[in-house]
């Protein structure tokens, strides 16, 4: 693909141990306003020194993978190893080919080797303790369900379901099961968004007028054979895989969630590969004091970025949602902001979170809201452009 969102990064920025960034006197390592019902206090914090081997790795929490496609294999796994707060302990797969790939290459014991029929067996193994589930997203609930009913903890890729009764059952298990559930959104641990929330959410230049989030990625120059392109396994196109970062986005420069979203779905020129999910899509998000946020996401096309208009000044990402080299800038210049590890910041602090037994800042909560946005987007396009209110209460 053409942009970084699916590119295979072999080369990645190490992750910077030990270093937090402070800005306009907030630590960027505590991320602000990132539930939509409240806001969660204490922030992350990072031991020095080199990666904890033998002894040490006991005080580590264990994860386990369920599914070793490209996320797992270029992003996750390469970030449990340099994580300090938790390690790549077992893996969940269909193919006995990468069981034995990833057992030789991460040194991984047998007994921590799954398949997705020996999956519950996973509750009699005390090595690990979070299972992150990197599955296409119609797994996301059977899989986080089956984990909670393990009484492991759970970190569920983005986005949680492919529908909100989905989303609701998710957290319904986790919580009756006693483990929390987290959501994989690495932004909310990355100092340029989190830069983005202090600007927004603290009013740095005034008020919020304005947002503009549009996130697109090209997938007409790949197979056809590719799960994000079924609906039946993805949920939708490019709304669901990048949309929900423009979402996401406008939420947390605004501190809370929209009341309205107004949604057209854009014309197929690549009928070929968008019989079953949406090419693109564009909507506005409403929020209670007027603000308005324009967004658009396209599988045919590239582009990335967030940005906002407030009463005294304005800011920019862009690239704003790849992996690397995010750029910012505000209307006094550029952001001088460190590109890092993302999933080496979110998996150390969603396992401390679980570790002290603590609400993740990207809690099963913001999951479900954030599909309650995602299907009133949906239901607005289906209607040609009906305005639908949201309601985030049952």
């Amino acid at each position: 693909m053409k942009t970084d969102h699916y590119n295979l990064q072999t080369d990645r920025r190490k992750f910077l141990r030990g270093f937090t960034f402070t800005l306009g006197g907030t630590l960027l390592g505590m991320p602000l306003l990132s539930h939509s019902m409240g806001q969660h206090g204490g922030g992350l914090a990072y031991e020095e020194g080199s990666l904890q081997t033998g002894a040490q790795q006991q005080k580590k929490m264990g994860i386990a993978l369920v599914g070793l496609g490209q996320y797992s294999t270029n992003e996750l796994a390469p970030a449990l190893q340099e994580t300090q707060h938790c390690y790549l302990a077992g893996i969940v797969t269909g193919t006995p080919s990468k069981a034995e790939a990833w057992k030789k290459k991460y040194n991984i014991p047998d007994k921590n080797i799954y398949s997705y029929e020996t999956f519950d067996q996973i509750a009699n193994n005390k090595d690990i303790d979070i299972v992150y589930v990197v599955l296409p997203n119609a797994m996301h609930a059977e899989y986080t369900i089956r984990a909670a009913k393990a009484k492991k903890h759970v970190i569920c890729e983005k986005p949680m379901a492919t529908t909100v009764e989905d989303a609701q059952r998710m957290l319904d298990a986790c919580r009756e099961n006693g483990v929390q559930l987290a959501i994989g959104y690495r932004l909310h641990f990355e100092p340029f968004h989190q830069r983005v929330m202090e600007l927004g959410q603290k009013q740095v230049y005034g008020k919020v007028k304005q947002i503009e989030a549009r996130n697109s990625s090209d997938m007409t120059d790949g197979s056809l054979d590719v799960w994000r392109l079924n609906k039946k396994l993805a949920g939708g196109g490019s709304l669901m895989d990048l949309g929900i970062y423009c979402v996401q986005g406008a939420i947390y420069t605004m501190g809370k969630p929209p009341v309205a979203v107004t949604a057209r779905y854009g014309e197929v020129t690549k009928p070929n590969y968008f019989h079953s999910v949406e090419q693109s899509i564009s909507w506005q998000m409403e929020f209670e004091d007027g603000v308005k946020a324009e967004c658009n996401t396209s599988y045919a096309d590239d582009e990335n970025v967030l940005s906002a208009k407030a009463e005294k000044g304005w800011w920019r990402l862009s690239p704003a949602y790849a992996y690397e080299g995010k750029k910012g800038e505000t209307h006094e210049g550029k952001m001088d902001l460190p590109n890092i590890y993302e999933q080496v910041r979110q998996m150390d602090g969603q396992a401390q979170s679980f570790m002290k037994n603590q609400p993740s800042i990207v809690p099963g909560e913001m999951g479900l809201r954030d599909m309650r946005v995602l299907m009133a987007i949906y239901e607005s396009a289906d209607a040609g452009g009906k305005r639908v209110e949201i309601r985030y209460d049952g």
